[in-house]
């Protein structure tokens, strides 16, 4: 799994790729507090090489947890900023900082 920052002159957004390679799964979603942990607004494309890609802008200039839905598991990215505890969820999420 992999992150890809690249941040925009013009706009105060981040434009933001996650990678995940899991050629089993059928469907891949990102969800976090950047899209209200909606999987339809987080849906990753698959790649011919089984990879799942997506890209998102973000407002820039703060912290956001998230996690990945593959094929309904939810999954942390390794080469995330950090990690943060969410009651909520019982589990620790990724943290996305920005």
């Amino acid at each position: 799994m992999a992150i890809t920052k690249q941040y925009l002159k013009t706009k105060p957004v981040c434009k933001v790729t996650f990678v995940v390679p899991a050629p089993e799964a059928s469907k891949v979603f990102v969800v976090g507090d950047f899209n209200n942990w909606d999987s339809e607004k987080g849906a990753l494309r698959k790649l011919k090489n089984g990879t799942f890609k997506g890209a998102m802008d973000i407002p820039k200039e703060s912290s956001y947890e998230f996690r990945y839905v593959i094929d309904g598991n939810y999954i942390n990215e390794e080469q995330a900023d950090s990690y943060r505890w969410n009651d909520f969820a019982g589990a620790e999420n990724a943290v996305l900082e920005l």
